[in-house]
């Protein structure tokens, strides 16, 4: 049987990465997106090593309309007919009230988190549609459902990506194309050293007393979504740490 193709963005580094490591080692055909080639190449040589998989390398900066068009239209022959997306790639910078916060890094998290997915969605799903399979997996958040102090401009694009999955979902209903969207709660990855501006104490504070999730058990829910059979549609996934109940509330050892 021919091997499934997945393309993942942001994948050389924690969600992203995970989902990566969970694709190869079931044998699945890897097209691995993101920014800094140095790790994506570590990660391209661990998965070769590891898992014998065959991985092809996409880097671009996804807020890049033009460049993800033309890496896109690059592909050769062999890797175009893309299975499964994984809109991965997001991030968010600081914690601050929405009327004091920084308009331009506003903007790098909204281009990221909401305009390029839409600009991969777009460009990917027509061949899934004309080729009569696919499945498009986003990653929203708990955010996503629930607004926290100083967090609105994150939790708007995370609630948008839950309202693009669901208008994907029903604009595709007449078709064998899957959507779904992936929430999770506290995950312990590079994300917080982002949200604080590097600072890794400010960051590593965000999870003490608890134990998060990381990228390979978020990977392991993204897996799960995608290998069920194909008349069987994985919607959305609301995931989180035993000891978090909603996206403010967590019982954490002292």
């Amino acid at each position: 049987m021919e091997k499934k193709i997945v393309l993942i963005t942001g994948a050389s580094s924690g969600i992203g990465e995970g989902c990566a490591r969970k694709f190869a080692m079931n044998g699945y055909r890897l097209i691995l997106n993101g920014r800094n080639v140095e790790k994506l190449v570590a990660v391209k040589q661990e998965l070769e090593e590891k898992y014998h998989a065959d991985v092809f390398l996409l880097p671009f900066d996804v807020r890049d309309r033009q460049a993800a068009r033309m890496a896109l239209d690059s592909l050769p022959a062999g890797w175009k007919e893309i299975d499964i997306l994984i809109n991965n790639a997001g991030l968010v910078i600081g914690v601050d009230k929405e009327h004091e916060g920084n308009l331009d890094e506003w903007d790098v998290v909204i281009d990221t988190d909401v305009k390029a997915l839409l600009a991969m969605t777009r460009f990917v799903v027509p061949g899934m549609v004309e080729r009569g399979r696919g499945h498009v997996i986003n990653m929203g958040s708990i955010a996503g459902d629930y607004a926290y102090p100083g967090g609105s401009v994150y939790c708007a694009c995370k609630a948008a990506v839950k309202a693009l999955s669901d208008g994907l979902r029903i604009d595709l209903v007449d078709t064998p194309v899957r959507v779904t969207n992936i929430k999770p709660g506290l995950v312990e990855t590079n994300f917080s050293v982002v949200r604080f501006r590097g600072d890794k104490e400010a960051a590593d504070n965000v999870y003490k007393g608890i134990r998060p999730l990381d990228g390979d058990d978020i990977a392991e829910v993204v897996y799960f979504a995608a290998a069920v059979p194909g008349h069987i549609q994985i919607a959305e996934v609301l995931v989180m740490p035993t000891n978090q109940a909603t996206g403010t509330i967590t019982y954490k050892q002292k």
